[in-house]
């Protein structure tokens, strides 16, 4: 049995019929809340992107202009073309600051990484005074880097330094820390670890304070060790944080400048006698405001840009299959 009932239809309401704000602002000025929601957040970073343009594409752009003249400090300038690059190509003093560069930068930069990462590592644990040891080991940071170069020249010292006092236990000669390469650029490379150790070692246990506690827990209950756990759930896990701390410590090392010039104690820019220890940083400012040959400084200054891009590349392709990653 059907039973057809009709359900008489509601009242129609009278008077103006509402609309919605979005509804109305699409009929009314629809395009411009649209022009609104696309360029409101352009003009929120615009900032950033004007001071990037006027104090780093600026600069580069000028740089890349001076390079290719022969341009001395207050003088005239003549275009050269890339003479500029072909003969700093063939200058020998150039090169050896190139390889002083990578020698202290691969010196430090290595033993750097990885006693931070132990550190953090240490750190993550829970210890008595944790928070006590994570503000101690950013105590170098906040130390001037005049300070640093100073005690560590005198800790270096030939005569009445402690590390030629303690080598001596052991029958070891007392060692011109400043006369060699290899000994220079081992002096420096602890004065650079032992500043920027703390502060890698902090991001690193920020990054490993994100781990899911879970992770290590199932690991656990499975047998692993600390050890394999280690291997394999934090190093993995670490991988992108770690790709950003060996980039800034690229960038970083083949920039060096105020450790061995505050190490050298003459600031000449010569890095030594016979530029043992003269980084590329020092040899462009040597040709800028020493030699006053801005236009052969501003190309070594773009050599130098491309001796990062490819250190940087270099790091890429070994930290990019940390954690089995190809």
């Amino acid at each position: 049995m059907t039973l057809n009932i009709d359900t008489p239809a509601p009242p129609r309401r009278s008077g103006p019929r509402r609309t919605s704000g979005r509804r109305a602002a699409g009929r009314g000025g629809g395009g411009l809340t649209r022009f609104d929601l696309r360029a409101t957040p352009y003009f929120l970073v615009s900032p950033y992107f004007l001071l990037f343009a006027l104090f780093g594409l600026f600069p580069l752009g000028y740089t890349l202009w001076a390079s290719l003249h022969d341009w001395e400090l207050g003088g005239d300038k003549t275009f050269l073309g890339i003479d500029n690059y072909i003969e700093l190509i063939a200058d020998e003093s150039f090169w050896n600051a190139v390889v002083n560069t990578v020698g202290i930068f691969v010196i430090s930069t290595i033993p750097q990484l990885v006693l931070a990462l132990m550190l953090a590592n240490a750190l993550n644990k829970r210890i008595r005074g944790r928070l006590f040891f994570r503000l101690g080991i950013l105590l170098p940071l906040v130390t001037s880097v005049v300070a640093v170069a100073v005690v560590f020249t005198q800790l270096y010292g030939r005569d009445y330094g402690m590390i030629n006092w303690f080598l001596g236990f052991f029958g070891v000669e007392p060692i011109e820390w400043q006369n060699q390469s290899w000994t220079a650029w081992l002096a420096i490379s602890t004065m650079i670890d032992w500043r920027w150790t703390g502060y890698n070692a902090i991001i690193l246990l920020a990054a490993m304070q994100t781990i899911p506690k879970d992770l290590y827990e199932a690991a656990s209950l499975d047998g692993a060790s600390p050890r394999r756990q280690f291997w394999q759930i934090t190093i993995p896990m670490l991988r992108p944080t770690l790709v950003f701390v060996v980039f800034i410590s690229t960038i970083g090392g083949l920039t060096l400048f105020a450790e061995p010039v505050m190490f050298e104690g003459n600031p000449t820019m010569a890095g030594g006698a016979t530029g043992q220890y003269q980084t590329v940083a020092m040899f462009i400012v040597k040709e800028a405001f020493r030699d006053f040959d801005m236009g052969y400084a501003s190309a070594a200054a773009w050599m130098l840009f491309a001796l990062i891009l490819v250190g940087i590349l270099i790091n890429y392709s070994f930290t990019r299959r940390i954690g089995g990653n190809k």
